[in-house]
């Protein structure tokens, strides 16, 4: 059963901006850590950004500092990751998670719940 649900998914151009948006379809997850992953075409599931349960800290991968902004509206049972100046490299499937005992990791291991994917394209 699908807990995550992701949306706002597309096909842009270079330097063009998206916000992706993740809910929680069943429950909500205020002491969960949440996280977005991309995977791209032949490539392995990799770390995007991460947020800890009380929207405290943050963390992104190199590749994306910068660029990119996770958020959180618990009251919504939302997240956001918002996505600017986008290369033809940040294209992926993009999904979220959400990984219990408060704080976020890089490792995509720990993250229990996870979305069904968004489909990300950026064309030159």
């Amino acid at each position: 059963q699908v807990e995550l649900v992701e949306s706002g998914g597309g096909l842009v151009q270079a330097g063009d901006s998206l916000r992706l948006s993740c809910t929680n379809a069943k429950r909500t997850l205020n002491s969960y850590a949440r996280g977005w992953f991309r995977q791209g075409p032949g490539k392995e599931r990799e770390f995007v950004a991460s947020i800890n349960w009380n929207g405290n800290t943050t963390d992104y991968a190199d590749s994306v500092k910068g660029r990119f902004t996770i958020s959180k509206d618990n009251g919504k049972n939302t997240v956001y990751l918002q996505m600017n100046s986008l290369k033809p490299e940040d294209t992926a499937v993009y999904y979220c998670a959400a990984k219990p005992r408060y704080y976020g990791s890089t490792n995509y291991r720990y993250y229990d719940l996870w979305g069904q994917g968004t489909q990300v394209t950026v064309s030159s």
